[in-house]
């Protein structure tokens, strides 16, 4: 029966020349495995009649170094295929997953381990194929050549066929849904477990470490359950397949002996239909292969769920100077939210937990789409974090990664950062491996600002991102800031009233409204919002 990811699966195969060059290579070694029992019979013939022919012997060197050959160029590409057509899986995949937008109906985990786990088992849906399909032509043809050579033997052959065909189909159907049962559930324990990995110190400090376990490993039963009916399933095939393989053999070598006592067959055809007996059962001996079949349709469909998941619709962003915000509404979060933030302006945004001050930096760095309203913005956007995602093998490279930029301006954004002073006493400076770098809180969000810094971006958008630096260093990063990028338009998002305080506008939130905006000093004279900053006290 057809799956969502059928048509995927497809593409996949359509979209590369590299398949028919495997086709073609296997179609020769599995042309030389073929003729190869008959030169072996004729060879065995040769030595047991006492006489020499090279012609005999050389056939035989030939076909068998075609299919040693074939398989290993078969090898090569095999894997060349696989690994471009995952790649094409993930690009396409990545793509889709952040035109869907934040935040995405796909937790994070979630969407890693389709990223991961099931566009590594789609992407070799070309070598599957090809692989069964050889071996269905290969099964055939060894079924003719038994024909030829005493068609009493094809028939003997051709009681199996039928049970052989059950058998497939049985363990293509039963296994169908435990397969796809087990990558979703893994998919949902990979969401947890990278829920509770980023809960790390949250989890410690709140002494439910042994909660937080039990969570994660919920599912587990249930990935147990579907794992063991796979392989119940491949048991069953397994022992049917290995009392059919060696009754068919029985069969034809019995039936090839009354052919030898009949004159009709030499000793070494009786070897050659032993090896085409082999050859014709060969699609009962692909269990894995059949195995893996389902487990990439159950991938692929994974895939295509998120591929048909419809991006939101976006209203459009208007190209225009500075940032303004005009009846946005992001659901749950903002409400009717209407800013200007003139060009080259310092804006901060406050506002008490949960007011939405992350939600509308997201919005304003167009990292998040809105359910109402118009967006204008003109240029680049820079974005650093609270706690930014460092990447990079090196930590220079961590600041200069998605860029161009080289060692110079990489060096220029932190000392903007004011973090160069602390890159420079690592072991090895810039080139430090960012795995090797003990980074305190503070310093990964300096070289988070500096990534954003390098950009040279018309808009700098900071969610947070100096929340873990001194005040004195803060208002460090802030003159060097209008420094190193002057006439830019800066959004904070803080906590502090210093930071408030040297800001051009303060947008001032609460419950996901806009509930003031002015100067720091002018808001400063309501109570409310000088609770925003001192909690009520």
């Amino acid at each position: 029966m057809a799956k969502p990811g059928d048509a995927l699966l497809f593409s996949v195969v359509r979209g590369d020349h590299r398949p028919w060059l495997l086709l073609l290579n296997a179609a020769v070694a599995t042309t030389g495995g073929l003729l190869l029992p008959s030169a072996l019979a004729r060879a065995v013939d040769m030595a047991l009649g006492g006489t020499f022919v090279l012609v005999t012997v050389l056939w035989l060197l030939l076909l068998a170094g075609t299919e040693i050959i074939g398989d290993a160029i078969g090898i090569v590409l095999a894997a060349t295929i696989t690994s471009r057509a995952t790649a094409w899986l993930r690009r396409r995949l990545a793509q889709h997953l952040l035109a869907v937008g934040h935040p995405s109906p796909f937790a994070a985990g979630d969407a890693v381990s389709r990223m991961t786990g099931d566009c590594g088992n789609a992407g070799g849906v070309a070598v599957t194929l090809i692989t069964l399909l050889v071996t269905a032509v290969s099964s055939a043809g060894a079924v003719v050549a038994l024909a030829l050579l005493d068609w009493r033997l094809a028939a003997v052959f051709a009681v199996s066929v039928p049970l052989a065909m059950l058998l497939v189909r049985t363990h293509m159907q039963l296994t169908a849904d435990d397969v796809l049962t087990y990558q979703e559930v893994s998919g949902e324990v990979s969401a947890r477990l990278l829920d509770s990995v980023s809960g790390l110190r949250t989890i410690a400090a709140a002494g439910i470490a042994d909660r937080e376990t039990g969570r994660v490993l919920q599912p587990l039963p249930r990935l147990a359950a579907a794992g063991a009916g796979m392989w119940r399933t491949q048991a069953k095939m397994m022992w049917r397949a290995g009392l059919l393989l060696p009754a068919v053999e029985v069969a034809v070598l019995t039936a090839a002996g009354f052919g030898v006592l009949e004159g009709r067959l030499s000793p070494g055809d009786v070897l050659a239909a032993l090896g085409y007996a082999a050859l014709g059962m060969g699609v009962v001996g692909q269990i894995p292969q059949l195995t893996a079949l389902e487990r990439t349709r159950a991938s692929a469909t994974r895939i295509a769920e998120v591929l048909d998941t419809p991006p939101p619709a976006r209203p459009p962003v208007v190209r225009g100077s500075g940032i303004a915000l005009r009846n946005v509404s992001v659901d749950g979060a903002l409400h009717d939210v209407s800013i200007t933030i003139p060009e080259g302006a310092f804006a901060a945004i406050v506002g008490s937990s949960g007011a939405g001050k992350s939600t509308l930096a997201a919005v304003l760095g167009g990292l998040s789409t809105v359910d109402s309203g118009t967006v204008v913005r003109d240029g680049e956007v820079g974005y650093a974090f609270e706690r930014p995602a460092l990447l990079g093998a090196t930590i220079g490279r961590s600041i200069g990664y998605g860029t161009d930029a080289d060692e110079s301006q990489v060096r220029d954004a932190a000392v903007a950062a004011q973090v160069h002073d602390v890159l420079i006493r690592l072991p090895q400076g810039y080139e430090t491996p960012l795995a090797d770098a003990p980074l305190s809180g503070g310093e990964a969000q300096r070289i988070g600002l500096a990534r954003a810094i390098v950009r040279d971006p018309e808009v700098l958008v900071l969610d947070d991102a100096t929340a873990s630096l001194d005040t004195v260093t803060e208002a460090k990063v802030d003159a060097a800031l209008t420094t190193a990028l002057p006439g830019r338009t800066r959004v904070v998002v803080t906590h502090r009233p210093a930071t408030a305080a040297r800001a051009d506008l303060v947008v001032w939130l609460e419950d996901g409204r806009v509930r003031g905006t002015g100067t720091h000093q002018r808001l400063w004279d309501d109570e409310d919002y000088r609770a925003v900053f001192t909690g009520g006290e």
